[in-house]
C-alpha cells in the first residue's frame, strides 16, 4: 500500500522504516528536511511539503498517518484538509485526547474524508518487536488499513478495532494511565532496596532475578534492570518527570464517572511534584525509564 508518514520523530521514523521494509510505498514528510533526507536514503519517497505528499499519491486516494504531538494536531489537520481530495484517510497515531479525536472525526467527515484514531504503543522497540495498536473510527477505513496494520504488528505486536471514533485513543489513554502506576511502583520498589535497611543490595541483580518468571516479570522491569546496570546511582539524572496528558485525562474521566483511581492519582501527583523540585532516586529512575522506552519527541 501507499501511505504517507508525517512526523518522523522517534516513533514516526520507526513506523516508516517498518512499513518500508514491509514493501509498502512510504512517503516520508517532516518539517525537518534532514529527517526526510534520511528516509530517502532508505528507499522511501521524500516529500518536503504537504503539496508534494499529495502529488506523490498520483491518482490514488491519499492515506496520511500523522505522528505529531497532540497539541499541534488541529493545526496540522486544518492545513491538510485544505489540499486533500475527498475520500482521503487521515490517521492520528499519536497520544491525542479521545474527545478531540471524536470531534476531529466529524470535522474531517464534513470534508468528505475519513479520520481514524490509532493509539500506538511499543516505543522504539515496536520497530523490532511489533507495535500494539488501538483503533477507533470508520469500520470501512479500518478494513482498508489492514495490510498496513498487519505489517506494523509483526512479529509479536497486535491491533484491535474498538468501534466509534475516539475509542482507540480512549483505550490508549487508559493504557498510559496504567503505565504511570506500574512505572511508579517499580521506581518506589527499587528505591526501597537502595535506601532501606540493607545498604549493599545490588539493584541490578534484584532486577535480574525478578525478570525470571516472577509475578512482576515485565518489559518495564527489564528496562529498569538494564538502566540500573549502566547507572546504578542514577548519576546526572535530574529526576524531573513530565506528565504527557494521558493520566490527567484518565483522572478527569474517573472523576466524572465516580471511579476511584488512587494508584493512577498518586503516580500522577509524583510527576507533578517532581516538576516543582521534589525529586529523589525513584523519580530519577522514572525519568530514565521514560527516556528508555520512548519519550516521543517530534522534530
Amino acid at each position: 500500500m501507499k501511505i504517507a508518514i508525517c512526523g518522523l520523530g522517534k516513533m514516526g521514523s520507526q513506523i516508516a522504516k517498518k512499513l518500508n521494509e514491509g514493501e509498502h510505498e512510504v512517503i516520508a514528510h517532516n518539517r525537518n528536511s534532514i529527517l526526510v533526507d534520511e528516509m530517502k536514503t532508505l528507499g522511501m519517497v521524500g516529500a518536503y511539503t504537504k503539496e508534494e505528499v499529495v502529488r506523490a499519491f498520483g491518482n490514488s486516494k491519499p492515506i496520511i498517518w500523522l505522528m505529531v504531538p497532540s497539541e499541534v494536531v488541529d493545526g496540522e489537520l486544518g492545513l491538510w484538509l485544505k489540499i486533500l481530495p475527498k475520500g482521503s484517510i487521515i490517521i492520528d497515531g499519536g497520544n491525542s485526547k479521545w474527545s478531540d479525536s471524536s470531534r476531529r472525526y466529524k470535522e474531517v467527515k464534513e470534508f468528505g474524508s475519513s479520520f481514524i484514531d490509532i493509539g500506538t504503543s511499543g516505543g522504539v522497540w515496536g520497530y523490532k518487536n511489533g507495535f500494539s495498536m488501538m483503533i477507533g473510527g470508520d469500520k470501512e477505513s479500518f478494513e482498508i488499513l489492514k495490510p498496513i496494520l498487519e505489517t506494523l504488528k509483526n512479529p509479536t505486536g497486535d491491533y484491535k478495532y474498538f468501534g466509534e471514533s475516539g475509542s482507540g485513543h480512549y483505550v490508549k489513554m487508559v493504557h498510559n494511565a496504567i503505565e504511570y502506576g506500574m512505572m511508579e511502583s517499580l521506581a518506589e520498589g527499587y528505591r526501597l532496596l537502595k535506601e532501606g535497611p540493607y545498604k549493599h543490595i545490588d539493584l541490578y541483580k534484584a532486577g535480574v532475578v525478578w525478570q525470571h518468571r516472577s509475578v512482576i516479570t515485565s518489559w518495564l522491569n527489564e528496562l529498569t534492570r538494564d538502566i540500573l546496570k549502566d547507572n546504578p546511582n542514577q548519576d546526572n539524572i535530574d529526576g524531573k518527570v513530565v506528565e504527557s496528558g494521558e493520566a490527567r485525562w484518565a483522572l478527569e474521566v474517573a472523576k466524572e464517572y465516580s471511579i476511584e483511581a488512587p494508584a493512577i492519582q498518586s503516580s500522577f501527583d509524583v510527576r507533578i511534584d517532581s516538576q516543582k523540585g521534589k525529586v529523589n532516586f525513584a523519580t530519577k529512575l522514572l525519568s530514565s525509564m521514560r527516556n528508555a522506552f520512548g519519550g516521543h519527541k517530534i522534530n
